[in-house]
């Protein structure tokens, strides 16, 4: 198997993985506050981490990794976690799916301001659209209580997709696993701290679908998804494998129907499939 190969079937892993992490945040955070779930996982994931690290004898990461090591902990160790865990006690996780349509776009924007690319006007063009379609279906289908969820959608986009530039681009130089792991070890201290103070005050009434929950997004959405996804991106490419994320709404809107029971109309299966085909243009001319 050539390396193009195997950096799509290791990419598609981690997003069948990814798939199922909106779904898992929401039946979390019925017994789990947002902010000890995004602590808990972040610890739970950076203690794996650290054991990987040591049992490979990793050297520790040179002083010009540091800054993309934090931006990297910040977009997808803090920002997305939390910020979607936010909007999860708003929308459904179905309806939070559709915004992470844009999520490959969000990827792509910041891959042209932090690499320097000059993708064409074409690329705009469908950029604009697909922001349109989203902004149009969050305004069109809103509730009381639904625009708080979506602008905290809109939020975690943006942070992922920059954790997701810069980790793509720091893969390159000391690898996929290694990248995730240093990232969870940086925000270590500060995530163990905060887990410690939002504590649940009563362990009790805390159901076995939270706790599995937890477990799914800590070890595979925080550790396991990413080893896979990093992976993917350094041995097939940023842009062609990064392309796989247009595939992630399909299969966390299958997730949210099969294992939560939460309805899918038929206009969020439309949106998400016409924000796959801006995204898809806007890669193209990328």
């Amino acid at each position: 198997m050539d390396r193009g190969t195997e950096g799509w079937g290791s990419g598609l892993i981690g997003v069948i993985i990814f798939s199922g992490s909106l779904p898992a945040t929401r039946v979390a955070v019925e017994d789990f506050s947002p902010l000890f779930l995004t602590c808990a996982r972040a610890v739970i994931a950076a203690g794996l981490g650290a054991l990987l690290l040591m049992a490979f004898r990793q050297k520790r990461p040179a002083a010009a990794d540091l800054g993309p090591l934090v931006l990297v902990a910040l977009g997808v160790v803090v920002g997305f976690p939390l910020l979607t865990a936010l909007a999860l006690q708003h929308i459904t996780s179905a309806r939070s799916i559709v915004f992470i349509g844009l999520l490959p776009l969000a990827t792509a924007l910041f891959a042209v301001l932090r690499g320097g690319e000059r993708p064409k006007p074409a690329f705009w063009l469908f950029s604009l659209l697909g922001a349109t379609l989203v902004a149009g279906f969050a305004l069109a289908g809103s509730r009381a209580g639904d625009a708080t969820g979506d602008l905290f959608m809109v939020a975690a986009i943006i942070v992922c997709g920059l954790g997701y530039a810069e980790g793509a681009r720091l893969s390159r130089r000391i690898g996929g696993w290694q990248v995730i792991s240093w990232a969870l070890v940086c925000a270590l201290p500060v995530m163990a701290v905060i887990a410690l103070a939002t504590l649940p005050v009563h362990w009790t009434g805390i159901g076995v679908s939270a706790w599995a929950g937890l477990a799914y997004v800590s070890v595979f959405s925080m550790m396991v998804g990413f080893i896979f996804w990093y992976r993917g991106l350094a041995l097939g490419g940023i842009a062609r494998v990064g392309q796989l994320q247009l595939l992630q709404p399909f299969f966390g809107l299958a997730l949210a129907g099969l294992l939560l029971g939460e309805p899918v109309a038929w206009t969020m299966v439309a949106v998400t499939g016409l924000v796959v085909l801006c995204v898809a243009g806007a890669k193209r001319y990328g």
